[in-house]
Order: structure tokens, then sequence, then C-alpha cells
């Protein structure tokens, strides 16, 4: 039940943390043309486009996406096309290694979105809410409980290396 409840803690903490707006603007550069959505969604309508090296304020983040200002527009883009802080004018040494491997720019390269961890300043605005925790508490069901359900679903146990 305690490592439950620390589950349940960490959890609450990440959503807080998550779901509060960014009191601040930063600003940033688009890494390459990208289109502006109108929700943080991929197949949400388009409502502009970004250009490469295109200066941004980024007003909020929601998972994966940003939604930025440039200029009077606005919309949601993916955080992978958006560089935090001032437009660079050289190549960055990572960048050097993607030109010089060839992996840069043959549009065969596979990536994956990976969110970054919870910024200092993200930390800094999390407070603890025990009313949602004491919430949470309330769907927590016991181990054995747990096993019984997932006998009856047909689950069984695997063991990842």
């Amino acid at each position: 039940m305690i490592m439950t409840t620390r589950i349940l803690v960490m959890c609450i903490m990440g959503w807080l943390i998550a779901s509060t707006p960014v009191w601040s603007a930063e600003t940033g550069a688009a890494r390459k043309t990208s289109e502006l959505k109108k929700t943080p969604f991929r197949d949400a309508p388009t409502v502009g486009a970004l250009a490469a090296g295109d200066t941004v304020l980024i007003l909020e983040k929601r998972g994966g996406w940003y939604r930025v200002k440039r200029g009077k527009h606005g919309g949601w883009v993916r955080m992978l096309s958006i560089r935090r802080g001032q437009a660079r004018t050289t190549v960055a040494a990572g960048d050097a290694v993607a030109l010089a491997s060839g992996r840069a720019g043959t549009g065969r390269v596979v990536a994956s979105t990976g969110i970054r961890g919870l910024s200092e300043e993200e930390l800094r605005l999390a407070r603890y809410d025990e009313a949602a925790v004491r919430a949470l508490e309330a769907y927590a069901i016991s181990r054995t409980d747990a096993l019984q359900f997932a006998q009856r679903g047909g689950l069984t146990a695997r063991v990842l290396e």
C-alpha cells in the first residue's frame, strides 16, 4: 500500500507539473519548415507555417508540442521542430556529425519523439495537493485483487530483460 501511495503521489506531481502553464514565455527558432496546427495533434487543421530559422515565442508546452506565436499568428508545432533560445548561425558539433555521416537531409532517417524531462522551473512551481492524493488513493486495489483481475482477463506474467 505504501508503494502504491508513492506511485500515486509521483503521478499526481507529474500531472500537476505537466498541466501548469508556462508563466514566462521563452523564445525559440524553427529548426525546419513546419506546419502550425490549430490544436496539438498531427491531424489537426493547419493554421500557418514556419520557415527554418523563424523566431517564435514559446507560450506553452503540452506533451510533445509547443504553442508558439510569430508576429500576430500562432499555433501548435512539434517540440522537435523548435530550438529553444536564439537561432544559431553556425553548425553545432552534433549537426556536423549528422552532415558528415550522410544521415542529415536524406529523408531516410527514422526518428521518434523524445519528450524532455521536467525543467527546473516546472519543478520549482510544483505543489503537493493532499486532496488529489486522497482522491487517487480511492482507486487503489490490493495485489490479490489485481492478480485475480489479470487471471480473469487471461493475462500472464512475463519477465522483461
